[in-house]
């Protein structure tokens, strides 16, 4: 397995591993997680994100497929572009947040790890006889990192990588470094500054190596997860899911509202035209710990939802839908016995 030197490296530097569900194997802490969280803020943290679903589409009609099957406009992306998109059911529910990385022949999708599968049947469902449009799962073959934290474009820059200072979001290009050839965008899929590297899976121990040795502290998947739920990065089987659309998920980056037809698009114009939306993403500073679907209350009323929980070096926070008319930001909640405060979200403003 072309991970395996990876993991053994990783290993070596004191990560521990668990399975998902989705079976693969991730790094969850380095036993450094105070370390981590200092260098997203301070530094630069490296996390493996290679669990994470990589899809290609190629052929000639890959841009209109792309943009008949989610909710950016993907008819105006050039190579060396890319967005963040939503891909909805036909009644606009959620299924994932996915980034796309348009090249000079095909368009990358970074999608979760419990999604890949889902929308690689999805997609292909959608493919007709007379569609130039081609679907690989380059899952396997290759790897995924991000670089979080305000020292990342220096660490760039000390590996020669300068292409990309002061792009805008998802800009992206294909670069050799250490004798490796990376793609490296700009974001790091979270509200901290960073990039995302995608590199082939045969060069993932020496990009890793590279990255540590010019400074990168490594990170595990624990602490993406809790700045995640800090920043409101929502995620499926949370707050992605049949419950939710992605205007209540505050996903607005991501939607072009004047693009035309694709699945989903009249339920979102509709939400959008006469102000349909009844609840929203938020998040909640907590007094103690709440279970994930913990009904959200005001006196007597029910206002919300918990979906998402972690504890912090800060205290203890959730991601809530709160209903559009009870309220949002500073407003006071109870989740049974903990009393909550509505608070914003840098992911999502």
């Amino acid at each position: 397995m072309l991970i395996q030197e990876l993991h053994d490296i990783q290993a070596a530097a004191g990560a521990t591993f668990a399975e998902l569900a989705t079976t693969e194997t991730v790094p969850i802490s380095f036993g450094n997680d105070a370390a981590a969280i200092a260098a997203t803020k301070k530094g630069v943290a490296l996390c493996d994100r290679t669990h994470w679903g990589r899809i290609q589409i190629s052929d000639s009609d890959r841009l209109r497929f792309l943009h008949n099957q989610s909710t950016n406009n993907f008819n105006i992306l050039k190579p060396g572009q890319g967005c963040d998109t939503v891909f909805v059911t036909s009644t606009a529910r959620t299924i994932d947040l996915a980034t796309a990385y348009a090249t000079e022949d095909a368009v990358i999708l970074l999608v979760s790890a419990n999604r890949r599968h889902q929308l690689l049947e999805l997609l292909d469902r959608y493919i007709f006889p007379m569609d130039r449009v081609e679907l690989t799962d380059i899952t396997d073959t290759t790897v995924a990192f991000s670089l979080l934290g305000p020292e990342s474009t220096q660490l760039l820059e000390k590996l020669g990588v300068t292409e990309l200072d002061n792009q805008s979001y998802a800009t992206h290009k294909s670069i050799e470094f250490a004798g490796i050839e990376v793609r490296v965008a700009v974001g790091s899929g979270l509200a901290t500054p960073g990039y995302t590297l995608i590199a082939p899976a045969s060069d993932a121990a020496r990009l890793w190596t590279e990255l540590v040795k010019a400074g990168a502290v490594p990170m595990g998947d624990r602490i993406w997860e809790q700045l995640r739920i800090e920043q409101g990065r929502p995620a499926p089987d949370f707050e992605l899911t049949d419950d939710y659309n992605p205007l209540e998920a505050r996903l607005l980056h991501t939607i072009t509202y004047d693009k035309g037809c694709y699945i989903g698009q009249e339920t979102i114009a509709r939400l959008n035209t006469y102000q349909g939306v009844k609840q929203e993403l938020w998040g909640v500073q907590l007094s103690g710990p709440v279970e994930p679907g913990t009904v959200i209350t005001i006196g007597e009323e029910k206002v919300g939802k918990l979906t998402s929980f972690v504890k912090t070096e800060s205290g203890y926070f959730g991601l809530a839908y709160i209903r559009t008319k009870a309220g949002g930001e500073g407003l006071k909640v109870q989740l049974g016995e903990i009393a909550g405060e509505v608070v914003n979200l840098p992911y999502l403003s």
